[in-house]
């Protein structure tokens, strides 16, 4: 249908037009120029975009993983009954329980209960021996610190597999993992199970009087002692 534009009013006739000019300036994909060049604007600001994301997650991200190693930790005393139950084990590990105080960087500082492992290791050669490769390689700790201490070996209580806590069976003599199994001797050397090494030893000292434990966790899963915090 043709449009009679003399019958139409001057001012309707104006916005007719001129909307139908608005239209199709929308309705004009322009050139193939302006078309790369939209294209390209368009891409370049996701790009952009997607660096300052990530830059801005990398640090974010990072501050929530613990870095291995990154501490050197603090040392919790035992109290005088406990190093006497210590003193007075003959072939049976010794639960340990002592108060240890945490420092985490969004929360105040907290003293909770913890627990280790202690053993009376008479014949260290032996020790050495049930735990080679795994802790001593060529009669040396693959560990920054002593393994034994006034005669005495302490055990982490976390299993090396997914984090368990086994527990002492006196009628097997071996540490049991009620989780997955796993299965450890009086000294800490893997038996059985899926744990990829055997128990982890914590550094151990005495100092005027008074015996101090230093937690450690390290890394579940793998056969490497993997520091991953002091707390």
């Amino acid at each position: 249908m043709r449009v009679n534009w003399s019958e139409i009013h001057p001012l309707r006739r104006v916005l007719a037009l001129s909307k139908h000019a608005i239209f199709s300036a929308y309705d004009d994909p322009g050139t193939g120029e302006e078309i790369s060049r939209r294209t390209f604007m368009a891409n370049a600001t996701l790009a952009i975009g997607g660096l300052v994301g990530l830059g801005l997650a990398i640090p974010i991200v990072g501050s929530l993983i613990p870095q291995g190693g990154s501490s050197t930790g603090s040392w919790s005393p035992l109290t005088a009954e406990e190093l006497t139950s210590l003193q007075s084990a003959t072939d049976k590990p010794v639960k340990l329980t002592f108060s240890m105080k945490t420092k985490d960087s969004y929360l105040p500082e907290q003293t909770l209960d913890q627990y280790v492992w202690g053993i009376k290791v008479t014949d260290q050669s032996k020790f050495i021996k049930a735990r080679t490769p795994d802790l001593f390689v060529d009669g040396k700790a693959n560990v920054p610190y002593d393994v034994f201490n006034m005669s005495f070996v302490i055990f982490s209580p976390i299993c090396p597999h997914l984090g368990c806590q086994p527990v002492w069976n006196a009628d097997a003599s071996r540490f049991q993992c009620p989780c997955h199994g796993s299965q450890f001797g009086i000294d800490g050397e893997h038996l059985a199970g899926p744990a990829p090494r055997g128990l982890d030893p914590l550094p151990f000292k005495e100092q005027s009087g008074t015996a101090n434990v230093m937690w450690i966790r390290y890394k579940a899963s793998v056969p490497d002692r993997v520091v991953i915090s002091y707390t």
